[in-house]
C-alpha cells in the first residue's frame, strides 16, 4: 500500500474511533476513561489530516488549506477515483 493510502487508512481508523468515543460519551459523559481515549484519538488524528493535506490537498470543505489560491478542492482524485487495493 503506497504511503498516500496508508495515511488516507490510518485517519479513516481513527475518524471511526473517534465517533464511536463520541456515541459513548453521549450517553455515559462522566466517563474519564472514555474522555481521556477521545482526546488521545483526537491528538492523532488532528496531525495525521494536517500531514495528508499538506502533501496531498484538503479532505474537507473546512480544511485551512482551501484558503490558498488556485482552488484546491478540484484537484484529484476525488474519494471514488481513488484505487484502494
Amino acid at each position: 500500500m503506497d504511503e498516500r493510502l496508508a495515511l488516507l487508512r490510518e485517519i479513516q481508523e481513527l475518524e471511526f474511533v473517534l465517533i464511536e468515543l463520541n456515541l459513548f460519551l453521549d450517553t455515559h459523559p462522566q466517563d474519564r476513561a472514555a474522555l481521556r481515549d477521545y482526546a488521545a484519538v483526537r491528538d492523532k488524528l488532528l496531525p495525521a489530516i494536517k500531514r495528508y493535506e499538506e502533501i496531498y490537498g484538503p479532505l474537507t470543505l473546512l480544511s485551512p488549506t482551501l484558503v490558498k489560491c488556485p482552488w484546491q478542492w478540484i484537484e484529484g482524485p476525488w474519494p471514488w477515483e481513488i484505487e484502494y487495493a
